[in-house]
């Protein structure tokens, strides 16, 4: 099994910039690929970004490729998403999740999750 402790978010203007960290625990971290996910407010958990185990391998939803970039270090179990050129669009709460298949873009698919963290993004 693995856990997942997300942290970094907060309130940042318009075209402002976060990093979002995940830390993990568990001997066998460095077998899960890792997905970004969010949640806004009323709405149905979405699809951001994965990352292969090994890492170099992603793939980013549409609406936030060219500004976010996810990557992970496996020494430190951890895995990031640096998010740049924010919008208010992209207010919601983040999660990280885990899970030991690679190509898992739907929430139900994944087996480990975080507690989530806050990001808003002000006008």
């Amino acid at each position: 099994q693995v856990q997942l402790v997300e942290s970094g978010g907060g309130l940042v203007q318009a075209g402002g910039s976060l990093r979002l960290s995940c830390a993990a625990s568990g001997r066998t971290f460095s077998s899960y690929a890792m997905g970004w996910f969010r949640q806004p407010p009323g709405k149905e958990r979405e699809f951001v970004a994965r990352i292969r185990s090994s890492g170099g391998t992603t793939y980013y939803v549409d609406s936030v490729k060219g500004r976010f970039t996810i990557s992970r270090d496996n020494a430190k179990k951890m895995v990031y998403l640096q998010m740049n050129s924010l919008k208010p669009e992209d207010t919601a709460v983040y999660y990280c999740a885990a899970d030991l298949r690679y190509g898992l873009d739907r929430a139900r698919d994944y087996t480990y999750w975080g507690q989530g963290t806050q990001v808003t993004v002000s006008s």
